[in-house]
């Protein structure tokens, strides 16, 4: 609930001031492109408008002055009032990120409740970016208002998912062990995915419920190479072993239990683990964010110790590179951001960000423990007073357990209207893990980040 009252003319004296703060949000500069029609990719967060190799993301003028209206409707004189003339002059520029403070400032009171005000709208530091002159029609009556019913908005597109399937474009098709594809979720996923030459799918397993599927879907299994597996196991193992031998780069979970894909690939005799742990990573494109949000582990380590933790963020650091992130920013979950003894996840985040500070985790940058808030939310941060590079714009969440995972992107899909890719990291191949409630674009950018990892990994080897 939030109540404005206004100052009517009669009570309004010249020297009277207000001002109102507010954070420049990637997603303000959506919302003004599509109210004003102004496209100008200057003004797009991920665009480069002038061609210089890196996103702008500058704030249009007109968005940065239209704070001034805010102020005199809100607070100063406040509901009622309305625009006669407004004059701006525009001597700096705003990006994504900035603090914003406007001020208006009450300098003339005229005839038929005109009143004058200067006007200016500055960064948090007190650099000067608009100034001029309003002048307003202010209220005749106090009147309180209490402002309830105004519709939020979500700015819901999942971009970030356009942009690895544009990253996969040029590359070759990965060889993909595709393990039971038995049922019509986990077929159709694998065949879209090829169509996209993403991969180029092995299909292991009943080849007579396979068929009977594909012919279900209406779908041609010409030129794809399908190997009749008897059992489930069977087919695990048989993916396994393509791996070692290079005839695979991935694999793909179908139609069976995870347990038994998995049971073959950590086997200490033939599997493919490599002396790192095994972690789920689920690749998130939420509506609202500026990029990719990823959130381990929340489908394979059930309550890890620290250096299961360790392994989870490492991995999920190499996947994020993978994705064309340089330097990832992890964010440590726990309840609260401070340490606290009684609440081990707490010990288990401040040991992991000062593991990373002296190298022991490579290639990121840990910061923890911090709670949820703090972690994405840049005002959230700056409220706790949280300073560094991670508070705000983490990239990678660490979840203190399985469960807390798993609640957390189910909460981002369901309630947010994230896509979620899925992939395990950690062994000698990716393996993409499919959900039978996955949407087409999920399935399809999961084996997009397994196409990335794998180039990733051939590079490297």
């Amino acid at each position: 609930m939030t109540i404005f009252q206004n100052v009517p003319f009669d009570q309004l004296k010249v020297g009277m001031e207000a001002e109102v703060r507010r954070l420049c949000a990637a997603d303000d500069l959506y919302v003004f492109a599509h109210a004003s029609g102004n496209l100008n990719p200057m003004h797009l967060p991920r665009e480069d408008g002038d061609k210089d190799g890196k996103p702008e993301a500058v704030a249009p003028s007109f968005w940065v002055g239209s704070l001034i209206s805010a102020v005199l409707g809100n607070n100063l004189p406040g509901p009622g009032t309305l625009y006669k003339s407004q004059n701006l002059k525009f001597l700096g520029r705003a990006h994504a990120g900035d603090e914003l403070i406007a001020r208006v400032k009450l300098i003339h009171k005229g005839d038929a409740r005109s009143a004058i005000f200067e006007t200016s709208v500055s960064l948090a530091d007190g650099t000067l970016l608009v100034e001029g002159e309003a002048e307003v029609i202010a209220p005749e009556t106090h009147e309180s208002f209490d402002i309830h019913d105004v519709p939020g908005l979500t700015v819901e597109s999942h971009r970030h998912f356009d942009k690895l399937l544009e990253m996969t474009a040029d590359l070759p098709a990965t060889r993909m062990a595709v393990v039971a594809p038995e049922e019509p979720n986990s077929l159709r996923g694998a065949m879209m995915a090829a169509e996209h030459n993403l991969i180029t799918p092995i299909l292991l397993g009943d080849q007579d419920k396979i068929r009977s599927t594909a012919k279900e879907l209406g779908l041609s299994l010409d030129g794809i190479e399908l190997i009749h597996c008897t059992t489930h196991r069977e087919a695990a193992q048989l993916a396994v072993t393509m791996v070692r031998e290079a005839r695979a780069s991935a694999i793909m979970k179908g139609h069976l239990h995870t347990d038994d894909l998995l049971r073959p690939i950590l086997s200490s005799n033939g599997g493919l683990k490599t002396g790192r742990r095994l972690s789920h990573i689920f690749v998130m494109d939420v509506p609202g964010l500026d990029h990719l949000l990823m959130v381990s582990d929340a489908a394979i380590n059930i309550a890890p110790d620290l250096p299961t933790k360790v392994d989870i963020v490492q991995n999920a650091i190499d996947l994020a590179i993978s994705l064309g992130i340089d330097t990832p920013k992890v964010g440590v979950l726990s309840a609260v951001e401070t340490v606290n003894p009684k609440i081990p996840s707490t010990l288990d985040a401040a040991a992991l960000s000062k593991m990373a500070d002296r190298d022991q985790i490579k290639g990121g940058i840990v910061d923890g423990p911090l709670a949820m808030d703090n972690a994405v939310s840049l005002t959230a941060a700056k409220t706790k007073g949280l300073k560094g590079g991670v508070a705000g714009h983490a990239e990678i969440l660490i979840v203190p357990n399985l469960e807390s995972g798993n609640m957390l992107a189910k909460e981002l899909t369901f309630i947010a209207h994230a896509e979620a890719a899925g992939v395990v990291i950690g062994a000698r191949c990716p393996i993409v893990l499919n959900s039978r409630s996955d949407s087409d674009k999920s399935r399809l950018a999961s084996c997009a980040v397994a196409a990335l990892h794998a180039k990733r990994a051939r590079e490297i080897t």
